[in-house]
């Protein structure tokens, strides 16, 4: 049996298909890894979310402190 097993499995391009090339791996070329960069920098890889909510940077609201005792002016 000559199959070779997944593992065993000459990896291929993201891009195109083609077998990796060891000086660009995990592309064939400088042109697919190119192709790549610039999918990651226009956002065609961006995760799926909801809306951001105002406080998910963890900040506590600032809410202006009252001192009561005072007296109204």
């Amino acid at each position: 049996m000559n199959a070779k097993s997944p593992i065993e499995r000459e990896p291929r391009c993201s891009i195109c298909g083609k077998a990796t090339v060891e000086a660009y791996k995990p592309f064939c070329s400088p042109r697919c890894a190119d192709v790549d960069l610039a999918r990651w920098l226009g956002g065609g890889y961006a995760i799926a979310g909801g809306s951001a909510d105002e406080d998910e940077d963890g900040a506590m609201p600032i809410v202006p402190v009252v001192d009561e005792d005072e007296d109204e002016i």
